[in-house]
Order: structure tokens, then sequence, then C-alpha cells
């Protein structure tokens, strides 16, 4: 599978990107995880977006959201994958791709998640470390990690 990164600022995103975000983002985070919750949220517009592209499809998406927005230090959120790409290593070159891009387009920082639980070992991968207890997020167990610069 060949893949096409494309990282935007909202005001320059298309119609048809939004759609394909907005689409994605519902498909895995309401529909699959079966979680009621307003995704719609009014960070969006002060958030770089993150797509990736496989075969035309939009398979896996993050936002880059700058300090002061939703923590102190920057972070990523709505981190996903299409499932037909799932266990592919998809999600690697991904987070491999955007921690790149938040080092270009932020420069060196500490940069915080909220993760679901089960994902803890794969962030961990990345040098995000534990930094909070669980919590509930939407019925959802999370925990937040945290990245040194």
């Amino acid at each position: 599978m060949s893949y096409i990164k494309i990282t935007k600022r909202f005001q320059d995103l298309s119609l048809e990107q939004l759609y394909q975000i907005l689409h994605l983002r519902n498909e895995v985070f309401i529909v699959e995880q079966n979680c009621a919750f307003q995704d719609i949220d009014h960070i969006d517009q002060q958030c770089h977006h993150f797509m990736l592209y496989g075969d035309g499809k939009l398979i896996a998406y993050a936002r880059i959201v700058p300090a002061g927005v939703v923590y102190e230090e920057a972070s990523i959120g709505r981190i996903i994958t299409h499932l037909s790409v799932r266990g592919t290593g998809v999600g690697i070159r991904m987070m491999d791709m955007i921690l790149s891009d938040v080092e270009e387009l932020l420069g060196a920082q500490p940069l915080r998640i909220g993760a679901q639980v089960w994902a803890q070992k794969f962030y961990e991968k990345f040098g995000f470390v534990k930094s909070s207890e669980i919590y509930d997020e939407d019925g959802i167990d999370h925990i937040k990690m945290i990245r040194k610069s």
C-alpha cells in the first residue's frame, strides 16, 4: 500500500478532508467504541490535522494541539486508525510521522496525551510515560501520559 501524509491547519482543510476526518472519528470513536460523546468540541479550529491516506482512503488521523489549548503542554488527540489497517504497522508509522510533524510545527517541547488504558504500552514505545491514575472519560478508562522533549 502506498501512503500519502498530509498535515494542515483547520482553515486549510478542504471540505472533503474535513468530512473524511469527521467520518473516521465518528466511525471509530462513536460507532465502533459505542461511545456517545461530543466529538466536535471547538478545539479543531486551533489544531493542525494529521491525515494518512492509503490507496486514496483516509486510514489514520490525529490532531496536533498547541500548548495551552487543552493542556499546559502541546498534545496529540483523536489518534485513530481505520479498522482495516490495524495490526499492519500503520499505527507505528503514523506515530513516527506525527512526532516529526509536532517537532517541525511546534518545536521540541513536552507532549501530553490522554490515552485509552489499553494503548499504554503502544505509546510507551514512543517515549510517553504514565502521568496520572486511571480516569473515566465517556465510559472508557484513560490515563494521561507525557513525553519529555
